[in-house]
């Protein structure tokens, strides 16, 4: 039979196996409160005490991690990250721009096909080379090279 520390050695080396697979440092925190366990069964400690010590160094370092840079979400949405959008940061000829209220708009060939571009807040619309910098569906949102 296995001894109490040993239980939560076992289950905290389950989380980082885990861990490996998702890629976020919370399961890792939560493997750290279950270390704390172990140790406070390995003193000897009864297991109310075990699971208490563990609860609070799990919760501690959850919070921990929250509170540190590793821990904030991004938050920046997908549509202007060039790591999942390979067009941000390609370039277009715009030859003509259209006025549509406040926003300038053009139709352009890119990768084959017709597509539709927005001028971005603070540019000159004047016919040139711009650089995509989002692109929300079937829009290019552009902005001077």
């Amino acid at each position: 039979m296995m001894t109490d520390w040993a239980i939560w050695l076992v289950l905290a080396g389950g989380l980082l196996g885990a861990e490996l697979f998702t890629g976020t440092f919370y399961l890792l925190m939560i493997a750290l409160g279950l270390v704390a366990g172990a140790v406070a069964a390995w003193c000897g400690l009864v297991l109310e005490w075990q699971l208490l010590v563990a609860a609070v160094v799990g919760v501690a370092a959850v919070l921990g991690l929250r509170s540190s840079p590793y821990g904030r979400l991004r938050q920046s949405n997908s549509n202007d990250d060039p790591s999942l959008l390979l067009d941000i940061g390609q370039s277009i000829e715009v030859t003509a721009w259209q006025a549509h209220g406040t926003q300038y708009l053009a139709r352009v060939p890119y990768r084959g096909a017709q597509w539709d571009v927005e001028l971005l807040p603070g540019h000159h619309a004047l016919p040139g080379s711009y650089v995509i910098r989002e692109i929300r569906g079937s829009r290019l949102l552009v902005a001077p090279r």
